[in-house]
């Protein structure tokens, strides 16, 4: 048994139940993973002694295939608001809130928004393929099969979730499952989306 299931998280899921609807609380499980953690693929480079990613500052590139095999970096979102959002499929705080980040996807894509789902499961698309069908999920799946990208990040627990700006510059972090489908949530991308929209980038050829 590897060590990520070996130390497999226990699920939480922290809910009120307010006028008969649920409204999240900051919950999530564990990613199995720490800064120690050894990893097993032979062409990693180490990356868990990196300093981890601070609000205001750059966010880390990283490359990683997608659902069909295809290799995509976080520098070819530039120019666009992104949604980086750590999760598994064995995550219930996280199975929680991949619809509301849908519908915000739905909404927010055409002004810029872009959502990358980075999922931790080591069996890669033989699980995410079939929860995106189940879910009807249009964004982006990623594969990081043995943490290095989480580790990067310092995404200890999941599901966690960076918002990074046009100018790719960490503007929130997340800890846990938020119900992105509120006027609130959507108040806030909709605030990044336009204010990075009225800056220039410091540096055209400046990856993220």
């Amino acid at each position: 048994m590897s060590l990520f299931r070996f130390k497999k998280m226990t699920h939480v899921l922290a809910a009120l139940v307010i006028g008969g609807g649920l409204v999240l609380n900051v919950a999530g499980c564990d990613s199995g993973y720490s800064e120690d953690t050894p990893v097993s693929r032979s062409d990693a480079k180490p990356t868990a002694r990196a300093p981890r990613p601070t609000l205001g500052s750059q966010a880390p590139e990283f490359r990683l295939l997608d659902m069909d095999g295809r290799s995509v970096a976080l520098s070819d979102m530039q120019g666009k608001v992104v949604l980086l959002n750590f999760w598994a499929t064995w995550c219930f705080p996280c199975r929680v809130e991949m619809p509301s980040m849908e519908a915000l996807y739905r909404s927010y894509r055409e002004k810029g928004l872009e959502i990358l789902a980075v999922s931790v499961d080591e069996q890669g698309p033989a699980v995410t393929r079939p929860f995106q069908e189940d879910k009807g999920l249009t964004f982006p799946i990623l594969h990081d099969r043995d943490y290095q990208v989480g580790l990067i990040y310092g995404a200890r627990s999941l599901p966690m979730t960076y918002i990074i700006d046009r100018q790719g510059i960490i503007r929130e972090r997340v800890f846990g499952s938020r119900e992105w489908d509120t006027p609130e949530a959507r108040q806030s991308i909709l605030k990044i989306l336009e204010e990075s929209a009225a800056r220039p980038s410091q540096n055209s050829s400046h990856t993220m």
